[in-house]
């Protein structure tokens, strides 16, 4: 933790400012360089409150004159000041509120057995990853495991849309699907094709949800691997819900049975 003023950086070229650039570009650039770029309050206040601690923080000129973010900057181990032009070349925030912190990437865990776990299948948008990492956390869920094929859990648009939840998660991403099938786990898919209704459906405690890829569902092979296939009841009648939203109900109908 650092409690000196955020150095200035004018350099679009300075070696800082590339890594932050290349993170906020590449949806898998953390892969590679090890790090992962918080962008915004929310986020970086989010990580701090969970414990975790940045590399760097970055600060808009603007954000600067915030007494807050400058305090929030002095938790990271250092600090930048970069003008605003600067950070609205790299950034989606408006630089009246341009903070980031660039933290270590935290170690890819293996996947617990034990843990309440969604399990997502191939799912493509990052929205959608990323309001699901957001749900989990909220309804007791403690694991998501990603199979390879689903937008990467630590890209900017995912974290943005986790709202903070990567820090109350164990997160495991890349797993073939063989792997997950191989474990102990009771699974449970949706589909709106068929299965159970889920008001009525007899959930089993625990098991692991099985949201698949927006347009082409659960992989059949994972399918044939579920013990239920329940469905959202659509008085309204449309043809499907968004996968976020379906992994929301679902998530919320299992933690009401277990909770009241």
């Amino acid at each position: 933790m650092t409690a000196s003023a955020p150095r200035l950086v004018q350099s679009a070229q300075n070696a800082l400012v590339q890594r932050v650039r290349k993170l906020a570009a590449d949806a898998s650039g953390y892969r590679r360089l090890g790090q992962c770029w918080l962008e915004g309050e929310h986020l970086a206040t989010a990580a701090g409150q969970r414990g975790q601690r940045a590399a760097v923080a970055v600060l808009a000129e603007s954000a600067c004159l915030r007494a807050d973010l400058v305090h929030l900057a002095q938790q990271a181990e250092d600090s930048i000041c970069i003008p605003d032009a600067l950070w609205a070349s790299l950034s989606s925030v408006p630089a009246a509120q341009g903070i980031g912190w660039l933290c270590a990437l935290p170690a890819s865990p293996g996947i617990d057995p034990a843990l309440a776990t969604v399990v997502l299948d191939r799912l493509q948008d990052a929205g959608n990853v990323g309001s699901i990492l957001r749900s989990a956390a909220a309804l007791g869920v403690a694991q998501v495991v990603a199979i390879r094929g689903t937008a990467a859990l630590w890209s900017p648009k995912v974290l943005r849309a986790g709202m903070g939840a990567h820090g109350a998660l164990r997160l495991v991403e890349g797993v073939e699907p063989e792997a997950v099938m191989a474990l102990p786990w009771t699974l449970v898919s949706t589909s709106s094709h068929g299965g159970q209704p889920l008001p009525v459906a007899a959930l089993p405690v625990p098991c692991a949800w099985v949201f698949g890829n927006e347009g082409q569902g659960v992989s059949e092979a994972l399918m044939a691997r579920c013990a239920l296939r329940v469905c959202i009841p659509q008085p309204g009648g449309e043809e499907s819900l968004n996968a976020a939203a379906a992994a929301a109900i679902c998530l919320y109908e299992a933690s009401r049975r277990l909770h009241g």
